[in-house]
C-alpha cells in the first residue's frame, strides 16, 4: 500500500518541479531520437487520491513485470492508454454528468 500523501503536497511539488518545453520539438539529428514525453503536449488534470493510488500500484506491477523490457510505464501512460479506450467508446457516451458518463459505459462512479 502507499503511503497517504496530502493533495496540497501533491500540488505544491508539481508546482515546483520544471517542466520540459509543452511544445513538441524535432529531434536534434537522426541519430539520437527524442524522449517521448518530449513529443507529447501537456494537459492537467485532477485526479482523486485513490486513482493515483490505484494508477501507481498499477505501473510498478508492470514494470516489474516487464523486466526491463520494452518502455518504461508511467502513470501517464496509463492515463493515455485509458484515453483511447474511452475515445473508442465515444459513441457509447451519453448523459449530463460524470456518473451518468459511467453509467453509459457501464461503469460506476466510485468515491
Amino acid at each position: 500500500m502507499t503511503k497517504k500523501r496530502k493533495l496540497s503536497d501533491l500540488v505544491a511539488t508539481e508546482t515546483q518541479r520544471k517542466e520540459p518545453n509543452p511544445q513538441p520539438t524535432e529531434p536534434e539529428s537522426d541519430t539520437e531520437p527524442q524522449p517521448k514525453y518530449l513529443t507529447l503536449v501537456r494537459k492537467e488534470t485532477r485526479l482523486k487520491e485513490l486513482q493515483i493510488e490505484q494508477l501507481t500500484a498499477i505501473s510498478r506491477k508492470l514494470n516489474r513485470q516487464r523486466r526491463g523490457r520494452g518502455e518504461r510505464l508511467t502513470e501517464n501512460t496509463l492515463i493515455r492508454v485509458a484515453i483511447e479506450l474511452l475515445l473508442s467508446q465515444a459513441d457509447s457516451l451519453s448523459g449530463t454528468t460524470e456518473a451518468e458518463l459511467l453509467e453509459s459505459l457501464g461503469l460506476e462512479l466510485t468515491e
